[in-house]
């Protein structure tokens, strides 16, 4: 996992930012430091992406630090409630569980007190359901007849593009359900309209997801774009679907999302 894939997971199940996120990774791993041996941050830092590793390794005093103290360190650093920094650092524990291979993780947080049990069960607990990245990703492949490095390329330039023009309630609805690694492009495109959906003809939308997947002819960004919302279809619950079409003029709808 590279270190957008491990923030896309903490920004999805924490419903942060990128910066926000960052800070919660940071802050959370460079504490749970000091509760772990040398031995077991290096053994979690040597299947993360260099950042997280390197927070990981931020001074081990090994001190006696039980879980509700742990999560009180956590906000007063981060500057928020208990509360959320609760929700924050299950979604960091979440991030480095599907980081790292389970036979560490696992003895790795056998090892801590049992109080953080509790935590750990927290954050692994399904929150939300949806189906993993590459299964999404060879869905689209499959339809547009891509490889999958670029079935992700457009898949990301669609969705940031349909971000852009739809409202920030149904992008933030769209993260609930799709894949966590898909949240950045998704951000990305509701950032460019501030959270707001932009009104956008279709042969402009079609030619920015042509200029975002590096330049590909506007026919195959058509053919793309429909590959991504068929895939969509299949994924999304009915009632998501239809509350994303719901949002897109009938042009769009006609052409993109009936194949």
């Amino acid at each position: 996992m590279d270190y957008t894939g491990f923030l896309a997971i903490v920004q999805h199940e924490a419903g942060l930012d990128r910066q926000a996120a960052e800070t919660a990774a940071r802050v959370t791993l460079e504490t749970l430091a000091q509760r772990l041996t040398p031995a077991q941050a290096q053994a979690l830092a040597a299947h993360l992406p260099d950042e997280p590793a390197r927070w990981l390794q931020q001074g081990n005093d090994q001190g006696n630090l039980y879980a509700d103290e742990f999560l009180r360190w956590v906000a007063q650093r981060e500057g928020v409630d208990v509360l959320t920094a609760e929700r924050h650092v299950n979604a960091v524990l979440l991030a480095l569980s599907r980081a790292v291979p389970a036979t560490v993780f696992t003895r790795v947080v056998s090892e801590l007190p049992e109080d953080y049990q509790v935590l750990i069960d927290r954050a692994l607990a399904p929150v939300h359901v949806s189906v993993p990245l590459e299964q999404f990703l060879d869905g689209v492949a499959r339809r547009a007849r891509l490889n999958r490095r670029d079935a992700w390329r457009a898949t990301e330039a669609v969705l940031e593009t349909l971000a852009e023009r739809v409202s920030g309630g149904e992008v933030r609805d769209l993260m609930e359900e799709l894949p966590a690694e898909l949240s950045s492009a998704l951000e990305r495109g509701n950032d460019r309209s501030q959270d707001a959906a932009r009104p956008m003809p279709l042969d402009e939308f079609l030619s920015l997801v042509a200029e975002r997947e590096g330049g590909v002819p506007v026919d195959k960004a058509r053919a793309h774009t429909r590959a991504v919302f068929a895939t969509l279809r299949d994924t999304l619950t009915k009632k998501e679907f239809h509350d994303l079409t719901s949002q897109l003029p009938r042009v769009y709808v006609a052409e993109l999302a009936t194949a």
